[in-house]
């Protein structure tokens, strides 16, 4: 009798932990399905806009009279390098398949989708994961949702205006002889432009991440400061990767910026590790 009520026993607090379980998978579900509503909302509405999405925002930096086209120009003028300034397209987008400029609209409207769901996306994973966090910590991580889309934002500002047009600019010009056309398959100019604004929306979110390995103690502002010249070298490694173009100036124009998150993120890290010391101190 005894052993079967203990065996009853173990058996109800295995059937509390999988429903439990169950209720956990069940909350994550709605999580997904609300983030999927999100996305498929922001995406009818750029299929509805996508004219004026793709002809004012997505051939824009292909265009010499795109805002940053112009202000290289000017900074051609006043450094005398020829190659910053993009006065005219000299390439022709083509579309090569039956079904290729429908596709092209496709994607472009969910890409669109995708990017303005974003901080809502993150949003709704940051309520899935926070019931689980301690008190220090979900405090400590208060904000999260606002950083992380201020960051991914400004990285995706910053490679479409900067990055971008100087991409587009140098391998459209560059022709190993005068007589070969640059024709280039509209997939390829979108796929490029994607790859350059999420690539910096990713990469902007360095302070985000030293935040969170510092939080874990993985991270300290020691070990970043040590390894300086080794980030210094990666960070012009990845400049010279995005901006095809030979000349320092573009190169520099990405290399300052991924130089400055390098040492906001030793800030972040230098905060986070004096938060940590002042918590030890107290316990």
């Amino acid at each position: 009798m005894a052993l079967d009520q203990d065996f009853e026993h173990e058996l109800d607090e295995t059937e509390g932990t999988e429903m439990s379980f169950i209720d956990h998978l069940e909350e994550l579900r709605w999580h997904i399905i609300r983030s999927l509503i999100a996305i498929f909302v922001f995406t009818i509405g750029a299929w509805v806009f996508q004219k004026e999405i793709f002809g004012g925002i997505i051939m824009a930096p292909s265009k010499s009279e795109f805002w940053t086209n112009r202000m290289l120009c000017k900074l051609a003028d006043l450094t005398g390098v020829d190659g910053l300034c993009f006065k005219q397209a000299d390439f022709i987008l083509q579309s090569r398949e039956v079904s290729g400029q429908f596709m092209m609209a496709l994607t472009q409207s969910i890409m669109v989708g995708l990017l303005l769901s974003f901080p809502y996306f993150f949003w709704e994973i940051w309520r899935f994961v926070k019931p689980g966090l301690k008190e220090k910590e979900a405090k400590a991580a208060r904000g999260a949702v606002f950083w992380v889309s201020v960051l991914f934002f400004t990285g995706v500002a910053f490679g479409y205006y900067v990055v971008s047009p100087m991409a587009i600019n140098f391998l459209a010009s560059f022709k190993l002889d005068d007589a070969i056309q640059n024709q280039f398959d509209i997939n390829d100019y979108i796929s490029l432009l994607s790859t350059m604004t999420l690539a910096c929306g990713i990469t902007f979110q360095l302070p985000m991440i030293a935040y969170v390995l510092s939080m874990v103690g993985i991270l300290t502002p020691q070990f970043m400061r040590e390894y300086r010249r080794h980030a210094l070298v990666v960070i012009l490694i990845i400049a010279a990767i995005i901006t095809p173009s030979p000349d320092m100036i573009s190169q520099l124009l990405v290399t300052l910026p991924l130089l400055g998150l390098y040492e906001i993120s030793i800030g972040v890290s230098a905060r986070v590790n004096k938060q940590r010391q002042a918590e030890t101190l107290e316990d």
